[in-house]
């Protein structure tokens, strides 16, 4: 009984963004689940190393070249799924993007950008394949949003813009598509441990005595705990689990933070 309610099998998932760190380890979930996995890129180099990742786990992924912020390109990106695969039943929209610049210096287009890449175009994939899960009454829709979806940061201002923004869009899609029986949720990722963050995660850099100092659970969260949340909400476990956004993020969020000296209880 518990293995059938986190059982796949049969299952076509979409992973945008799959080819690397945390898209690929959930892809890694949902495909050791059962699921028949795909993923797209925007470089077919990368989508050939990311075959090839895959395998070595004994995954054999689907791959598909199209940009999530083109409508034209998501529609062939999504037929050629549901031609060669199947119809898609679980769509993480993982693909992201972030600029650190301060507001004053970013130019108008970079801050559009991001917005485009992390807000819009998953609304964009959403609404390509939201209509053929209402029609069969089952989907499972998990959009990537961020600690940056309730608070601010320096330098971060587009990208917090647009997950704050996906946090509230995932709650809109839950509202006008949960009656169809699609679960619309998102995750929330705290500090993880990928390739990108290697050089900060450092005993002494600033950056990392933060994380450290702040997180409760005393670690960098590893993106296999991010996988484990979407399967959860990819699953039947999540069936009645609606509009929320689940952060993995070891408590971060929950602690106001850790001021030196202070006595410890």
């Amino acid at each position: 009984m518990i293995n059938e309610l986190f059982d796949l099998t049969g299952k076509v998932a979409l992973v945008t963004g799959g080819t690397h760190g945390i898209g690929m380890a959930c892809g890694k979930m949902l495909a050791k689940a059962g699921a028949k996995l795909c993923v797209n890129d925007l470089n077919d180099e990368k989508l050939a190393e990311a075959k090839e990742e895959y395998a070595k786990d004994g995954i054999d992924v689907f791959t598909v070249n199209f940009n999530v912020c083109s409508e034209e390109e998501v529609d062939k990106g999504v037929s050629i799924i549901e031609k060669e695969v199947g119809p898609i039943d679980i769509l993480v929209n993982n693909a992201g993007i972030i600029k650190r610049v301060p507001i004053l210096d970013m130019p108008i287009k970079d801050f559009e950008q991001v917005i485009d890449v992390d807000l819009v175009a998953p609304l964009i994939v959403a609404k390509r394949i939201a209509p053929g899960m209402i029609e069969r009454r089952q989907g499972k829709i998990i959009n990537m949003c961020s600690m940056m979806s309730v608070y601010g940061r320096q330098n971060v201002s587009a990208y917090a813009a647009a997950k704050g923004g996906l946090k509230l869009l995932t709650e809109n899609m839950t509202c006008e598509w949960a009656k169809y029986n699609v679960q619309i949720n998102g995750i929330g990722p705290g500090y993880i441990a990928t390739s990108q963050t290697a050089p900060i995660r450092v005993n002494g850099h600033p950056f990392n005595d933060l994380v450290m100092t702040r997180t409760p659970a005393g670690r960098w969260g590893e993106p296999e705990d991010v996988g484990n949340a979407c399967l959860f909400l990819s699953s039947k476990a999540a069936d009645f689990v609606n509009g929320h956004i689940l952060y993995v993020d070891g408590g971060i969020l929950a602690n106001f933070g850790y001021v030196k000296g202070e006595n410890e209880i």
